[in-house]
């Protein structure tokens, strides 16, 4: 709407409420994307490990997250451009190569997920695990069917992602766990596990997980310099919203281990729920397995997806089609080929080099007025982000050298 006087847009009710539901399904896109079934073993097992210490490393990663995701999003809304879009502008044909690793590593955890949704599925009504995957493949494809697939998308994460802290949080209260311990370790670690807090912040901001909420606010036109104050809040609550399942997650297992019980090493998680509440938390911890697997599924379809969508205006047209696509593909190889172990490998060792080049391009591209005009990055964001691009560079260097001789 146009105001009279001055000739300026002015925001409805509806605008605002539109805009407004756009944040806060960014903040769940993203965070959801994070808590997939990997995040869920990852944090049981390095629970079991540190015990109460592992408290530290994810307070320390909670600070990392934020550095990394702020740096990533404010450039995304200032330069008005995709991840790959940048890395191209700071480097010709870099935008191309992200996009190669993004989809690679898209694809191959979209099979994980969908399994992990199966299995999800298996564990809560007791269906063959197949049956789960296509089933919540096909409430997946049903979102992106519509035309307003973005707004049914904020709404379906977001929801979904409340009722997974809601029975996380139920399990955690029933397993007891010693709370002042772990507040107290927090600050003061037994131990300090470098690997940990690396491969934490790579679980919660690697790969294309910090770009989907940065991509979907600028798909819902909330851009520029003057959005930049939303887009800060928006990308401090996703890392909340994630952090929060890592720290009632990291709490329910502590409770468990600390009475003396032993994880299950192929599937810790589902341990920590049947001890805790019997049958019937082995139940909750299918749904829990399925809200984690299906919102991943939706988050690295549509993240995946954008990063191809301005390399061919086909594309860009039919994204929707494309997403749909990238979901059918993934259920059909988990129906017919199973988890594909070797893709899985290798696409694990690129996805560790995903986060360094494209948070790396981000910060040349935060001081290049040609991609950011006249914006001014603060120099601790940047700090911070050389920190992280070096820790990450580490991490996925040393996976990548680790993983090579799996594949042959």
């Amino acid at each position: 709407m146009t105001d009279k006087n001055t000739g300026h847009q002015v925001m409805t009710e509806k605008d605002r409420k539109s805009r407004r539901n756009s944040l806060i399904g960014a903040a769940f896109l993203m965070a959801t994307s994070a808590v997939g079934p990997g995040f869920l073993t990852q944090t049981a097992y390095f629970t079991e490990a540190l015990l109460a210490s592992f408290g530290f490393v994810i307070l320390v990663s909670i600070i990392l997250d934020i550095g990394a995701q702020l740096n990533v999003w404010r450039i995304i809304a200032v330069s008005k451009m995709r991840g790959q879009e940048i890395a191209n502008a700071v480097l010709p044909g870099l935008g191309f190569a992200v996009a190669l690793f993004v989809v690679i590593g898209g694809i191959a955890f979209n099979i994980g997920n969908v399994g992990g949704a199966g299995l999800g599925s298996n564990a809560m009504l007791g269906i063959d695990p197949k049956i789960g995957a296509v089933i919540t493949a096909g409430i997946a494809i049903f979102i992106f069917l519509s035309k307003e697939a973005g707004a049914a998308m904020d709404q379906v994460v977001k929801w979904l992602g409340a009722l997974l802290i809601l029975l996380i949080a139920y399990v955690m209260f029933v397993s007891q766990p010693p709370v002042g311990e772990a507040i107290y370790r927090s600050f003061v670690p037994l131990e300090l596990d470098f690997y940990a807090i690396i491969t934490i912040v790579g679980g919660t901001v690697g790969g294309y997980i910090t770009f989907s909420g940065g991509h979907r606010l600028l798909d819902a036109g909330i851009s520029g310099k003057e959005s930049i104050p939303e887009v800060n809040r928006t990308s401090i609550m996703g890392i909340i919203i994630a952090s929060a399942v890592r720290i009632l997650l990291f709490l329910a297992v502590l409770g468990v281990v600390s009475a003396g019980i032993s994880l299950d090493p192929d599937n810790p998680a589902a341990t920590v729920f049947l001890h805790a509440a019997g049958e019937f938390g082995y139940r909750m911890f299918g749904l829990v397995l399925w809200v984690a697997a299906i919102t991943s599924v939706i988050g690295a379809a549509y993240t995946s997806v954008s990063f191809l969508r301005t390399f061919h205006e086909k594309i860009d047209q039919y994204y929707r089609y494309w997403i749909i696509g990238f979901i059918l593909v993934s259920t059909i190889i988990f129906i017919f080929i199973g988890q594909a172990a070797t893709l899985l490998v290798f696409a694990g060792a690129v996805n560790g080099l995903i986060l360094p080049l494209t948070l790396g391009s981000i910060l040349l591209a935060a001081h290049n007025t040609r991609i950011v005009g006249d914006y001014k990055h603060p120099v601790w964001l940047t700090v911070f982000g050389i920190i992280i691009v070096v820790l990450t560079t580490f991490l996925g260097v040393r996976t990548l050298f680790q993983t090579i001789p799996q594949l042959f």
